[in-house]
């Protein structure tokens, strides 16, 4: 069966449009060292890269095996910070990529389980802001982030575009699983930190070079892992 054409194209932010997740990984092994907890990098990237804040926070209080104070996290905030501020950097191909959507006039938005405050900070910092003002939605627009898919969902009905008729470009299995559970058509990106193999399954085209991004939706998409 034919797909239904592409109306929408949903990017997540962090590991998609900009490569913020190895930074967030060095500083969140500085974080767990200071709290008294380790998490492996397998670990971090397995569990880690993609999630809320809410389950972030869960899964450190299982490690440490003791609730996190109010306000825990204050002190690193200058950390994270500083690390986006001095290396943050756009996905090589993005800019071409949003360039080749606007040229065939295909609407694109993002659905990140960032902050919108977050999310405002990554674009600004890489020149993307204007590309997605008043096109950005983020977990706390919604009751349940990814995994689930409700942002996907409430990004789709705020654009006014049929779930079948959108396509989620993501990085990680959290955002992955929300798009499948959303009813969309999935673009997983590999070139990060997420292998291949975790992306992979139902509904997903799989690929590692942000610029072939264009031609897979034009052509339906066929796994281009090299």
């Amino acid at each position: 069966m034919t797909p239904a054409p592409v109306e929408l194209v949903i990017f997540d932010c962090d590991g998609v449009l900009v490569d913020s997740e190895p930074l967030a990984l060095r500083v969140n092994a500085e974080v767990f060292s200071t709290l008294g907890c380790h998490f492996s990098e397998a670990e971090m990237v397995e569990r880690f890269v993609g999630c809320s804040t809410e389950a972030f926070h869960q899964m450190v209080e299982e490690r440490l095996g003791r609730p996190l104070e109010k306000d825990w996290h204050l002190p690193f905030v200058p950390l994270y910070e500083a690390a986006l501020a001095a290396e943050l950097t756009v996905i090589e191909g993005v800019v071409d990529v949003l360039d080749a959507l606007d040229g065939l006039g295909t609407p694109f938005c993002l659905a990140s389980n960032n902050s919108h405050n977050g999310i405002r900070r990554n674009l600004t910092t890489t020149g993307l802001y204007e590309r997605f003002m008043g096109r950005a939605f983020c977990a706390s627009d919604v009751s349940r982030g990814k995994p689930a898919p409700d942002l996907f969902l409430h990004a789709a009905r705020t654009m006014g575009v049929d779930p079948a008729r959108c396509v989620v470009v993501e990085d990680s299995l959290h955002g992955v699983e929300a798009a499948r559970a959303a009813g969309m058509r999935v673009y997983g990106y590999c070139g990060g930190l997420t292998a291949a193999h975790r992306l992979a399954g139902p509904g997903t085209v799989v690929f590692d070079a942000m610029r072939d991004l264009p031609k897979l939706l034009a052509g339906g998409g066929e796994p281009a892992v090299s």
